[in-house]
């Protein structure tokens, strides 16, 4: 193992073996000197970087890669309904956008900031998707890497389902995961579906919540705690007021904590080990009472179901036989009978989504 990822999953059991109270600051941390910020930006906001390097509570920076797939160059053939010119449009746009990326890229390390860089996930081939941000990013084995998940709606944003193909080719390609970027909603559903998106659900999480407090938010699944917390964004600070103002920019640029100080931070900085996985406790009798226990729903489970420590990846990676297997919602019954007993559940065959009290819940 590289000494660098040792060193970050060393930082990451650290903080696991802190107690609750210590590891996550319930209310408003950014109020705490001692705790690092961290600035993430996108190509259009505009910085003043002398100005902004004057705040010594800042130790990195993370930008805006990737989106989605690449720009077509050659604007030939069929490009999702675009006028050529439309087309040419956007690929200067991109362009751009990678010089920008690059150019910020050299001016913070030169400033001594740690860096990192994420790809916002839309529909389409998550393995192109990969290989697209690594690509784009570079990512060096110092660069923290970020998937950004911005919800669960299908036409809008990468399935829970290809993020983790995603996440599992970055691994392959890097040796490392990536940092899960998303908000409350999102992370709850991962979390109350953990035993379905296994990598998901162990990412370090970068969480995205406008509020002062997370009183309730955690623990929540394998998540005890959050590696960074993104509090102040254009959706809560104005002109009046503003959760933490950063010298050099607008108010649209995104704020965030970490729950550690800046020396710490850098330690755990690029945050490449999957989190410790949660026991699976059984559910409740009344969760259950309904669901049918033998006959035939019994033997299709029994007949169906792949138990073990190599299942554990199935759903992530694409198999030596060029097939993917795709990872079956299994009932409350099978969650609390075999995964209770520390095994790996995977079902392949046709997709059946479940709607259940455990996941329903959405807040």
């Amino acid at each position: 193992m590289n000494p660098k990822h040792l060193s970050g999953l060393v930082a990451l059991m650290a903080l696991a073996t802190l107690p609750f109270s210590t590891r996550a600051a319930d209310v408003e941390p950014w109020k705490t000197p001692e705790n690092a910020i961290v600035i993430d930006a996108y190509e259009l906001n505009e910085i003043d970087w002398s100005e902004m390097l004057s705040d010594k509570r800042i130790a990195g920076f993370i930008s805006k890669a990737s989106d989605g797939l690449p720009e077509s160059y050659s604007c030939k053939g069929e490009h999702s309904g675009d006028t050529v010119a439309h087309c040419k449009t956007m690929w200067r746009k991109y362009a751009v956008s990678r010089e920008l990326y690059e150019t910020r890229r050299l001016l913070a390390r030169a400033k001594g900031l740690l860096w990192g860089a994420y790809h916002l996930a839309r529909p389409g081939n998550p393995i192109d998707q990969a290989n697209h941000f690594l690509d784009y990013a570079k990512p060096q084995d110092d660069e923290m890497m970020v998937l950004d998940i911005e919800g669960i709606e299908p036409d809008n944003y990468m399935s829970l389902e290809d993020a983790q193909i995603f996440a599992g080719h970055v691994k392959t390609r890097t040796g490392r995961y990536p940092v899960l970027y998303t908000n409350h909603s999102t992370a709850r559903h991962i979390a109350l579906n953990r035993d379905k998106y296994r990598i998901l659900s162990r990412l370090p999480l970068w969480y995205a919540r406008y509020k002062p407090g997370i009183e309730g938010a955690f623990p929540m699944g394998n998540w005890d705690n959050y590696a960074l917390w993104q509090f102040s964004a254009a959706a809560n600070c104005s002109k009046r007021r503003c959760p933490y103002r950063v010298k050099g920019a607008e108010n649209d640029i995104d704020v965030n904590v970490a729950p550690m100080t800046k020396a710490e931070l850098q330690k755990a900085w690029t945050f490449g080990a999957l989190l410790p996985e949660k026991p699976f406790e059984p559910l409740d009798e009344m969760l259950t009472a309904s669901i049918p226990t033998g006959g035939a729903l019994k033997a299709t489970v029994e007949a169906t179901v792949t138990i073990g420590t190599g299942a554990q990846t199935a759903g992530i990676v694409t198999l030596a036989d060029g097939k993917t297997p795709f990872p079956m919602t299994v009932s409350a019954e099978v969650r609390a009978g075999i995964m209770a007993n520390g095994t790996t559940t995977t079902l392949l065959g046709p997709r059946v989504v479940e709607v259940t009290p455990m996941n329903y819940q959405d807040f």
